[in-house]
């Protein structure tokens, strides 16, 4: 029998995680792109050396042409790193040599006067870049779905609901500029993340840049009498140019704001997203019925019961929602680390990263079906109206009482008018016909009882949403 696990059977391939299965943001993560990332950082940092003169040109392009993923073998890093507690140092041991087959006297020159956690850092960051760059690209797509839900349901009454239970109408539209609103929210969060949060990592053994600046006393060319602080305001700018990340102010080897500022923009969006989920499962319910998935064969099958198609759309999301908060606060808690450079702390976020990551990004993939195709049963909407026999206007009608009867009167009034409807199984409307003292005549009652007049400014407020201008793609 074959041990499942040895050898490339080890490999994650999402069956316990089917929201983000096969999703662009599960490929921007795997272990092949963490490696490409990494292998970037170390091509990045030797162009930046050369740039500045502390580095042969030749060798930074012999390092480049290397630094390729499929030049190496996964599987031998990952149980090298075993060894060391990190996958750079096998990584750079492999890179070495491979570089030294293609240029032998540029061999020397990878990995100069750099540190493991630089290098991993600043693949961290590329990996997250390019991660948010297809979460934001799918967010954008879900926004315009929900804006034309908006726009084309503004005025399309539905019952709201509080505490589970019907509260006054409301209206489609609302709800979906609601949901949008809360998807660009996530998207400002992370192109602000995006834009100016993940910094290239450059500090050396123990943030000093100290390895750096000897290589470049080593390196530099005669008569080049920059300053300490001069070369390596240049070589951070040079870097950060090179890996398209942004400029840190400190090393920040122990200090994990980047980290923390990720964690909380993936969580809101992870959030956003599963509140959009929730809705739609609620909505979904057959004794609601207001809303169906969009249909596709085979999907939302249960093994057992054939009648069945399930939410599974929303249902992925949710899941993703749940979990990647728990998951962020597993990275805010490596703010707490110690030193200069943890024993473990470090090395915690790894997993976690990722594994935000990619549930952010399959729940954003995933939104983007669910948005798109949503099924509105505006005629069950309606019906559901009905359901509490215009109780769910009560509000408005005390609303309109209390001018003639006082506040208090006209709230006992309405509720004993509803209590009444409710035990006789008679509409609220034909309850007031029968009750004195309000002085209301059969036809107002009816235009008060109807339940598509008030609807407050809904649809202002869907106008004022949708007039709002979305965030400019990042990048």
């Amino acid at each position: 029998m074959t041990d499942p696990s040895e050898g490339a059977h080890l490999m994650d391939a999402g069956l316990l995680s089917p929201v983000r299965a096969g999703t662009a943001a599960e490929a921007a993560v795997g272990d092949r792109a963490w490696l490409q990332a990494m292998l970037d950082a170390e091509a990045a940092l030797a162009r930046a050396q050369a740039g500045l003169g502390t580095l042969p040109r030749t060798a930074a392009d012999a390092i480049t042409e290397t630094a390729r993923a499929e030049n190496f073998d996964l599987r031998a890093l990952a149980l090298a790193a075993r060894e060391t507690a990190n996958p750079v140092v096998g990584l750079v041991q492999a890179l070495t040599e491979a570089v030294r087959r293609r240029d032998p006297r540029a061999a020397d020159y990878v990995h100069r006067g750099s540190t493991s956690q630089d290098i991993f850092d600043t693949g961290a960051m590329l990996v997250a870049a390019r991660t948010l760059r297809v979460v934001r690209a799918d967010l954008a797509r879900t926004a315009r779905a929900l804006e034309a839900l908006a726009g084309t349901h503004r005025d399309t009454a539905m019952p709201g609901r509080t505490l589970t239970l019907h509260a006054v109408p409301t209206t489609f539209g609302l709800k979906a500029a609601g949901w949008r609103r809360l998807v660009l929210d996530a998207d400002t969060r992370l192109a602000r993340v995006l834009g100016e949060g993940l910094p290239v990592s450059l500090g050396g053994a123990a943030g000093t840049l100290a390895g750096y600046l000897e290589y470049a006393d080593i390196d530099r060319p005669e008569g080049d009498a920059d300053g300490e602080r001069a070369y390596l305001d240049r070589l951070v700018d040079a870097f950060a140019a090179e890996t398209g990340l942004a400029r840190p102010v400190l090393p920040w080897h122990a200090l994990r704001t980047p980290l923390a500022d990720l964690a909380a923009a993936l969580a809101f969006t992870a959030g956003a997203l599963g509140k959009i989920a929730v809705d739609v499962q609620s909505l979904t319910r057959t004794e609601v019925g207001e809303v169906a998935e969009p249909a596709a064969a085979g999907r939302g099958s249960s093994s057992a019961m054939p009648h069945k198609r399930n939410p599974v759309l929303a249902t992925l999301i949710r899941a993703a929602a749940l979990q990647v908060p728990v998951i962020s606060a597993g990275l805010t808690q490596c703010l707490v680390t110690e030193d200069e450079r943890s024993a473990g702390v470090w090395h915690a976020e790894w997993q976690l990263l990722r594994e935000a990551l990619r549930l952010t990004g399959g729940a954003a993939h995933t939104a983007v079906e669910l948005a798109e195709g949503l099924e509105v049963r505006t005629a069950r909407m309606h019906e559901n109206l009905g359901l509490t026999g215009g109780q769910i206007v009560s509000e408005r009608i005390a609303a309109r009482l209390a001018p003639s009867l006082g506040k208090a009167a006209a709230k006992q009034l309405m509720s004993e008018a509803s209590a009444a409807a409710a035990a006789n199984g008679q509409t609220l409307g034909a309850v007031l016909a029968q009750m004195p003292g309000h002085g209301l005549d059969p036809d107002t009652v009816a235009r008060w009882c109807d339940p598509a007049g008030y609807l407050g400014a809904a649809g202002a407020l869907v106008d004022r949403a949708l007039a709002d201008v979305p965030p400019v793609q990042c990048r």
